[in-house]
């Protein structure tokens, strides 16, 4: 795929997009829901090529295919990583019709404001030139609305803004993740907000171009379905933000337009200890309920 069909992909695949992004901090506990144990690896070597064997699984699975999955995000340790014969990633997931993306972004900072901004990304530039290089589409990078504190959510979505004009500058879509924790006890409020934010700062991407939003679900159906429908956003997808996949999926189909972007809620059953027949049975029943909610909208 070039970058126009993969453009239409996103744009039109009635798909969801597949998170296996999980970087340093999350991997432990990624694996640990895999059914690997810290005593199974030692350093820091061995952690990431535990889970580089997950997630080589997940992609040559005759389940995970550009049929039901339109796109998947990678940790950069993946997206520089092969299949078993040898193949770097980004071609593989192409070659079966999904779209790779690329999780950019370096960890946040404490909470200041009800919001964990992002770290520098003082590489940004590079990374971005490595993921054209390999054929990848788009990026991804997330940031934390904990209170409905409308200048740091203000502050969020714009620092998201700033980073995602230069990756468009660099020929890359970004996807902006500003995500609203579900145990904000202002979490309706904070949405408003986000929303309202997202309007105001979507008027500085330039015209012909578009980005991506990667939200919570929200509390209220549809309503973020002014920024699907926006004509400066390409597609707008939901995490699952620590709801089990029935709850995710359920919440999801309430919403017009939007479309899952999930990690936990796809993998939740997914254990290495499986045979193939269990491992790819698990996988696809997963893949087809996410999907359902996906295009329920």
């Amino acid at each position: 795929m070039n970058f126009e069909q993969m453009k239409a992909k996103i744009a039109e695949g009635n798909g969801f997009i597949a998170a296996l992004d999980q970087s340093g901090g999350s991997t432990p506990k990624a694996l640990a829901g895999y059914g690997v144990g810290e005593d199974e690896y030692s350093g820091e070597d061995e952690m990431f090529a535990k889970i580089h064997e997950m997630r080589c699984r997940i992609v040559e699975s005759p389940a995970f295919t550009g049929d039901k999955v339109v796109g998947a995000i990678l940790f950069e340790k993946t997206m520089e990583g092969c299949n078993p014969e040898g193949m770097p990633i980004p071609e593989r997931l192409a070659g079966k019709g999904i779209v790779p993306f690329l999780k950019v972004d370096k960890g946040m900072h404490d909470e200041a404001n009800g919001v964990q901004l992002m770290k520098d990304m003082p590489q940004l530039a590079e990374q971005c030139a490595r993921a054209k290089e390999l054929g990848v589409f788009g990026t991804k990078m997330r940031s934390v609305v904990h209170e409905a504190n409308q200048q740091g959510i203000a502050d969020a979505v714009r620092q998201q803004m700033d980073f995602g004009l230069q990756i468009l500058s660099h020929g890359l879509v970004p996807i902006l993740e500003p995500e609203v924790s579900l145990k904000s006890e202002t979490r309706g409020e904070a949405e408003a907000h986000l929303l309202a934010a997202f309007q105001e700062q979507l008027e500085r991407v330039p015209e012909g171009q578009q980005v991506m939003l990667k939200l919570t679900i929200p509390s209220e159906p549809n309503l973020y379905l002014p920024l699907v429908e926006h004509p400066k956003v390409l597609r707008v997808v939901a995490l699952s933000g620590g709801y089990g996949r029935d709850e995710a999926c359920r919440e999801l189909a309430k919403n017009t337009g939007m479309i899952a972007s999930f990690s936990r809620a796809l993998l939740e059953e997914l254990r290495a200890h499986m045979d193939d027949e269990k491992f790819n049975n698990a996988l696809e029943s997963a893949i087809d309920e996410i999907h359902a909610a996906s295009v329920a909208g």
